[in-house]
């Protein structure tokens, strides 16, 4: 009997000891995200929290010399900086090490302003029941500076799987993050833990995916390029957005395809308060009636301007052109569909609208618009860029401007679905055409601007990621104009559906699989 118990015994002593453990990490990464939060975003408390008020400092300078601080004296240099805004310091543990009370951790430091990169090696202790670090010593190396030197080396780091065909993703900070499953849920996740939790008070009206066999329809008819084939149509959660000044008004922003009775679906957005795990006080600021059949086309993107306005694209919702009556539904705007919307957070209509006349649904701000998923601000000059899904090629990447029209079905560089199809053109219309369009299908999805460190030489570069192929784009600009486009990972693809960046300038993308997957984009150099 004794034989048969001891199992277990240890077993249970395994996991009682596996689990403190794994509570200690979490204690001690908490002391040192406080230096790491402290640095990178100019927190002088936050510094002196993380360390020993008797603890020393052994520090690099440019000459070569020792340099002996306090907590107090070197939490003095960042008071210089703006609280809360990210300084381009970045930090990553790469090491910890624990023996009982006392733990070691390697962290690197990339300063790009000083084109050094710094390695702290740091002691800490558990002192009253709080880790604290009590000595820290740290070396500098220069970062890359030649063009080889500088040539990124992307690899893929797959932090998460088992998710859902994820959509879209808002990072609370930078470990603790919303994820939209288009095919699942409204997830809360630890990137530190890997726990994962569903958001509770969502929308009960989702719209969901249906698998259609295709071997079941006549060849060449409905599906001409998918024939035998087993699709999976889109519906489900799409675009999440945290409200611009979040610590404030708590909303969260949610796009997703709406069902009434009668499973007929549209695009719908509303925005509610996340309150701990739970949306509370949803409201509705756009719903694109009419509901119609078809779980295609949606659009779905949405951004947040440096106006404070927010920017939300709805789909055509034809899968066949010729379905479009005379006057194309993107060129009617009297239609909500095809368009790109402007509205304030609160759902009113902004004054400086552009007026399409009298007839105009409300909030409208461009029109020609087919499938765009995608839509991303510069962070230096303001611009709204976004892409539009063509039907056979016709992919774009476009700037958007007020009173716009993009030309859908008019104009378009791919093939039209439905032969033969030709559309008249009223006299007087003006077209913005794209900036870019891709010579084959990418199927352009979430895009964003490269703003970290990890790749230098990406600095200011559009990320484009693509359902087709799985492919992902690194697009070069200039202004207003694309200077140079790059295939990146060619022979490591994910079918992708976003890509977005962290609040330390880490680049993160969605994978849209049932096995759904969050991957981290690292410069292996």
């Amino acid at each position: 009997m004794i034989k048969l118990h001891r199992f277990p015994f240890c077993l249970l002593l395994f996991f009682a000891t596996y689990s403190a453990a794994q509570s200690e990490s979490e204690l001690i990464k908490e002391a040192l995200n406080y230096y790491i939060e402290g640095t990178s975003y100019s927190y002088p408390e936050k510094i002196k929290k993380a360390f020993h008020p008797d603890c020393d400092m052994y520090l690099y300078n440019d000459a070569d010399t020792l340099m002996v601080l306090s907590p107090e004296r070197y939490a003095s240099f960042f008071t210089r900086g703006v609280p809360g805004k990210f300084n381009g310091r970045v930090s990553e543990i790469l090491a910890l090490d624990i023996a009982d009370d006392i733990a070691y951790a390697k962290i690197v430091v990339e300063i790009p302003s000083w084109r050094k990169r710094f390695y702290d090696l740091i002691l800490l202790k558990k002192i009253e029941g709080q880790w604290k670090i009590i000595a820290k010593a740290a070396s500098a190396e220069p970062l890359p500076q030649t063009d080889e030197q500088l040539r990124p080396q992307p690899e893929k780091e797959i932090i998460l799987d088992k998710l859902n065909r994820p959509w879209s993703m808002a990072f609370l900070s930078e470990t603790d993050v919303l994820i939209a499953e288009k095919d699942g849920q409204l997830l809360r996740v630890d990137l530190q833990t890997k726990e994962r939790r569903a958001i509770k008070g969502a929308p009960t009206d989702v719209a969901r995916a249906i698998r259609i066999d295709t071997a079941q329809y006549e060849p060449g008819v409905f599906f001409p390029s998918a024939h035998g084939k087993v699709l999976s149509y889109n519906a489900g959660w799409f675009q999440l957005l945290l409200d611009p000044d979040f610590k404030n008004n708590p909303y969260l922003y949610i796009s997703y395809a709406a069902e009434d009775a009668n499973r007929k679906s549209t695009t719908k957005v509303v925005r509610a308060k996340l309150e701990d795990n739970r949306l509370t006080e949803i409201q509705t600021l756009l719903l694109a009636a009419p509901y119609s059949d078809g779980l295609f086309h949606y659009g779905g993107g949405m951004i947040f301007g440096k106006d404070g306005k927010l920017y939300i694209a709805i789909g055509e919702r034809n899968l066949y052109e010729h379905l479009n009556p005379l006057l194309p539904l993107s060129q009617d705007v009297a239609d909500l569909r095809g368009k790109i919307f402007r509205i304030n957070p609160d759902g009113s209509i902004p004054d400086d609208n552009p007026d399409f006349g009298p007839d105009a649904v409300k909030g409208l701000y461009a029109t020609g618009i087919r499938a765009t998923q995608g839509l991303t601000v510069h962070p230096d000059d303001g611009r709204i860029w976004f892409t539009d899904h063509g039907t056979i090629q016709g992919d774009e990447l476009n700037i958007l401007q007020p009173g716009a029209n993009y030309g859908w079905p008019y104009q378009t560089s791919g093939k039209y679905r439905s032969r033969g199809y030709n559309p008249p053109i009223p006299e007087g219309i003006v077209f913005n055409a794209p900036v870019h369009f891709w010579d084959q299908t990418i199927a352009p999805t979430g895009l964003c601007f490269y703003t970290g460190n990890q790749f230098p030489m990406w600095k200011g570069d559009l990320i484009v990621p693509g359902l087709s192929k799985g492919s992902l784009w690194r697009v070069a600009i200039k202004e207003e104009s694309v200077v140079g486009v790059e295939e990146l990972l060619l022979d490591n693809r994910h079918r992708l559906r976003k890509a977005v960046m962290s609040p330390r300038g880490k680049l993160f993308l969605l994978s849209d699989e049932e096995d759904g997957k969050l991957i981290l984009l690292k410069n292996d150099r």
